[in-house]
């Protein structure tokens, strides 16, 4: 991934944040601007360049990670060595977000001679656009995420709990690749199903049961997010007549992505699919959420997201149905925005699967 064209572009951010530099603190800000996957190291970004920074535990770490880029490896806490480097600083910018009050603090008297800026979702910004590799390693993980769940229909068996059949998933994804998982795995079955987040546990799959996935690998660094409601047997009636909906939902929503349309806007109709039919008190949550070096971040599908959508974003489009005592249903896939459109990521089928 070309990190120098992303330093770049914070780069010419910083005329108009008005400060001469930028210190970025959060580690994974530090990945997306370098690569570094240890577990301490920072950037600074003037605007003529950057350095990284980091203690001795990742000198010949970075070295190797991080080689397009001056390097310092300070032996003393930071805010006593960064003075150093800050020659025509006067206003340095820091990630509000990250870091603390008294850390703030602490940088404030070590550097007495330069005002401290704070900033918001700056590099966020950034990230909400995705470059062709970050949405190659997207569509990598939903590649295993999608093979996990052909393989789990296999696995259901009356009699086993949510949590067996949870451990089960996050191992079929890691035989298929995953560097690890994306998020804890959901898996409810029946009644559970009507939670939003349900965390798996003992509860045995009975006959008839509605079965709620989700789910999600990860791979170099990149989340994949998906959610299937299958059913274990004939389901209720009124879960088949969901089901139906939700799907409806789904497909209005994936139809409004486009870039330009505002998150509110795309919720709105999907959201409307579901009101019509009577349930709109049982959607209970916004629409959708950006995926990538995060499982959320920007930007969001919500009522009050009235930010327009950039082409290059992915985002969820998951809509839910969900009934106390009787279950839930929710169907979710990640896509991503183009000029004129998307394109859903992942092959999965979205249909009520009865095993």
């Amino acid at each position: 991934m070309d990190h120098r064209v992303r330093r770049d572009a914070l780069s010419a951010r910083l005329e108009d944040l008005s400060v001469d530099a930028l210190l970025i603190t959060r580690l994974l800000h530090t990945r997306y601007l370098t690569g570094f996957t240890g577990s301490n190291g920072q950037v600074l970004v003037r605007r003529d360049g950057a350095l990284f920074l980091t203690d001795g535990r990742y000198t010949e770490q970075s070295r190797r990670e991080v080689p397009d880029l001056e390097r310092h490896t300070y032996v003393n806490p930071l805010r006593e060595e960064l003075g150093g480097f800050l020659d025509g600083v006067t206003r340095l910018g820091f990630e509000a977000e990250e870091m603390t009050v008294a850390t703030r603090d602490r940088f404030a008297e070590a550097l007495d001679d330069v005002e401290l800026v704070p900033t918001t979702e700056v590099v966020e910004a950034l990230r909400a656009v995705k470059d062709d590799e970050e949405r190659e390693a997207i569509r990598r993980a939903q590649g295993i995420t999608d093979a996990a769940f052909g393989r789990i229909l296999e696995h259901f068996a009356v009699g086993v709990s949510e949590q067996q059949m949870s451990r089960q998933l996050e191992g079929l994804m890691i035989d298929e690749g995953a560097e690890g998982l994306a998020f804890d795995s959901i898996v409810a079955f029946g009644e559970n199903a009507a939670e939003p987040h349900h965390e798996p546990a003992h509860r045995l799959l009975e006959e008839g049961d509605v079965i709620k996935l989700d789910f999600g690998a990860r791979f170099a660094g990149y989340h994949a997010d998906m959610t299937r409601t299958i059913s274990f047997g004939a389901p209720a009636g009124e879960m088949k007549k969901i089901h139906a909906v939700v799907m409806e939902s789904q497909q209005a929503g994936i139809d409004a992505v486009r870039a330009g349309v505002t998150g509110a806007s795309v919720d709105a109709v999907s959201r409307d699919v579901i009101e019509r039919a009577g349930y709109g008190d049982r959607f209970v949550h916004s629409l959708g959420h950006g995926v990538g070096l995060e499982i959320h971040e920007a930007p969001s599908l919500g009522r009050k997201q009235d930010e327009p959508l950039p082409a290059g974003a992915v985002v969820t489009v998951e809509p839910g149905i969900y009934i106390p005592g009787l279950g839930g249903v929710r169907i979710e896939d990640m896509v991503e925005v183009t000029e004129d459109g998307c394109v859903v990521v992942g092959t999965s089928a979205r249909d009520l699967i009865e095993l």
